[in-house]
């Protein structure tokens, strides 16, 4: 477990919380590969990657990587009993069979009804859209994990995508470093606030309409 949680790890911590025993989880790369670190170690989780792991386990510890075992972004990773090993076609046949309980994401924009754009800005070069496609339909649940501005203070949650989309109306959850929002027919709940920012500061960064939970919670430092 991670002791001192900076917020790239304070984001991990929460979207673990949504993860529950049996589970097939996918991780993209940044962000969601630090959720294992913030699992208890008796919940029986599958981590799945699409370069061909079921089982991924925490982070190694510094100077016990294995460098033929990687997640999909090419950081070292551990595997927990049970885990298998298989080519990309099978991984993203997983995926597409709908076998994923949850996905966690990160990403460039979420609209208001769950549009999500997490693979290119245009003007820069990139490899492609990867899987990410895939994952955000077939997934039973998307989850994306963020910051709520960009570099230039603009908010992420918008309206609507300006950005090329990755799919459409498959976002479940968004969280940032200032709350948990989730995606409802309605239209965006606020459901948590990250302290030490208010319910106003995330309205006032917000570039799109927010509900308020009727039971809205406050997460502490």
């Amino acid at each position: 477990m991670v002791s001192s949680l900076d917020e790239r790890n304070r984001l991990a911590k929460r979207a673990a919380q949504e993860i529950k025993e049996g589970m097939i989880v996918n991780l993209g790369i940044g962000i969601p590969s630090l959720v294992p670190n913030h699992l208890s170690p008796h919940l029986q989780v599958m981590f799945h990657a699409e370069n061909g792991i079921l089982g991924m386990g925490g982070s190694p510890e510094k100077g016990m990587e294995n460098p033929t075992l990687c997640n999909a972004g090419g950081f070292p990773v551990t595997v927990v009993s049970g885990a298998s090993y298989f080519d990309s076609s099978t991984a993203f046949g997983m995926i597409r069979s709908g076998y994923l309980d949850i996905t966690i994401l990160g990403g460039l924009e979420v609209s208001q009804k769950g549009d999500l754009a997490n693979w290119i800005v245009p003007g820069k070069r990139v490899p492609g859209i990867g899987g990410a496609m895939e994952l955000a339909k077939k997934a039973k649940r998307v989850i994306v994990l963020m910051n709520h501005c960009n570099k230039k203070g603009e908010s992420k949650i918008v309206k609507e995508c300006t950005l090329p989309l990755t799919a459409k109306e498959c976002v479940s959850l968004i969280i940032t470093e200032m709350g948990v929002m989730e995606v409802t027919e309605q239209g965006l709940r606020l459901t948590e606030v990250m302290a030490p920012f208010t319910v106003h500061d995330v309205m006032s960064k917000t570039n799109a309409p927010l509900q308020i939970s009727d039971e809205i919670k406050v997460i502490g430092i």
